[in-house]
Parts: C-alpha cells; sequence; structure tokens
C-alpha cells in the first residue's frame, strides 16, 4: 500500500518507496511491479506521473488523476514554478554551506550537453571515529538540502559527484568505498537521497500546495547513527 501524502479529484502526491519503479521502463523490461500501475489498483481511477525520481530515490511523487490537467501541470515543471528539495547524506563537508552548482551534464540519450542547475545548503555536519577509506583516522559527512533547478538524470547523484561530495549508497555515480564501510559497518543497502518537500500551484485553484514527506527508516537510522535528530533538523529548518 503507498502512502498517500495529498489527493483530490485532480492531483495526488503519494511517498515512493526507494526501489519502486516510476513506471515501466525498456531497462526494466518485464518487471510489473511499479508505482503507476500500484496506485491506479489502490485508488482505482487513472493517474499519470507528472515527473519522475530515479528508482533507488524515495519520497514525493505527483500524479495527475485526468488527462485535462496533464499539460499545466508539466509546463509548471518546465518553466521551473514547481520547487522540489531533497536531503542527502554526503562524503566530506562543502567548504561553502550554501552553493548552485552550474555545470552543464551529457544527455544519456543525445549525448549532448545541457544545462544542468542545482541549489544544496548543508544542514549538518559531522566528523566520526571510524576510518572508511584507510587514509585518515576519521571520516566526516554532512547532510544537504537540495533543490532541482533543472531536471537532467541523476542531476543531483551527478552534480554532487562533480563537487567530489559522493552521496552515500550511490553506485553508479559515488564513491565505493563509502558504499562498502555504510554497507558492513552500519548495514546500509540504500541510496540516502530522498525527495522531502514539493511546492507547486493547484492547476485549477492556484492554491499554494506545499507537502513535506519524512525520510523513510533507512535514512533516519543513518542520521541517528552520525546523531542528526531527524526532526529538528529536517523540520524546524527554514
Amino acid at each position: 500500500m503507498l502512502d498517500i501524502l495529498f489527493e483530490d479529484e485532480n492531483l495526488i502526491l503519494i511517498d515512493k518507496p526507494a526501489g519502486l519503479l516510476v513506471h515501466r521502463t525498456r531497462q526494466a523490461y518485464g518487471e510489473e511491479e511499479n508505482a503507476l500501475i500500484q496506485l491506479r489498483d489502490q485508488i482505482g481511477s487513472w493517474v499519470a506521473p507528472v515527473h519522475r525520481l530515479d528508482r533507488a530515490t524515495s519520497g514525493i511523487l505527483l500524479f495527475a488523476k485526468n488527462e485535462k490537467i496533464l499539460p499545466a501541470l508539466k509546463a509548471q515543471f518546465m518553466e521551473r514554478e514547481v520547487q522540489k528539495f531533497y536531503w542527502t547524506i554526503v562524503r566530506g563537508i562543502p567548504k561553502e554551506k550554501e552553493g548552485l552548482i552550474d555545470h552543464p551534464l551529457e544527455s544519456e540519450r543525445s549525448k549532448r550537453l545541457q544545462e544542468a542547475q542545482t541549489k544544496y545548503k548543508v544542514l549538518a555536519e559531522t566528523e566520526i571515529p571510524f576510518n572508511s577509506t584507510g587514509r585518515y583516522p576519521t571520516s566526516r559527512y554532512s547532510l544537504l538540502e537540495v533543490e532541482l533547478l533543472t531536471g537532467r538524470t541523476h542531476q543531483i547523484r551527478r552534480h554532487l559527484a562533480h563537487i567530489r561530495h559522493y552521496i552515500i549508497g550511490d553506485k553508479k555515480h559515488g564513491d565505493n568505498k563509502q558504499n562498502i564501510f555504510f554497507e558492513k559497518q552500519f548495514g546500509l543497502q540504500n541510496l540516502l537521497l530522498h525527495a522531502g518537500k514539493i511546492s507547486l500551484n493547484h492547476p485549477i485553484t492556484s492554491e499554494k500546495i506545499e507537502i513535506s514527506c519524512p525520510p523513510p527508516v533507512h535514512f533516519r537510522t543513518i542520521m541517528k547513527i552520525l546523531d542528526w535528530n531527524p526532526n529538528e533538523i529536517l523540520f524546524a529548518t527554514k
């Protein structure tokens, strides 16, 4: 059963679990489990995803419940009127506590460079007495809030890798030594990236919709291990 965060006759927002596809893809041909089918069957209604989340990413996912409003919703994303915020735990502590990563990314389909911009803010930082890489007696980590200004494939993961603050649990773009360390030391088997907040205008009423969604258990567990209180940091920070 998918957790529904908001629903009316036009929209529905859910908390997508990590590991669940948004919809069927060529890469996962034959897999029946995806958020689109599960939600359709759960509410007994036609739905269509307005945007995407990586399979490994958890958090807020928006669906339209009728075809008429789908273009208006997608236009909000295209015109950057929708604000999407993610929480992630990364290796190291950025020198700048707030910053903009403005770095073009190559399209996986066309191989052309595309404009890509990501804002980040350090919410918490820590240093633990574990040697995670074999080089230093301690290891440092940060909890970031990230805002997407563009929507490229794996944008957050690729941008944070570009500045060498790799997301913990990212097996494609991350630091393998860190991933192995967190799996062996703490039992982590997930990507620490969660779509935690979204703000958009209702396509019919123009009312502002602002939704927050706490991160999943595996994310909160690592936060507590790193001595961060999820409620105090994520929901008391403006």
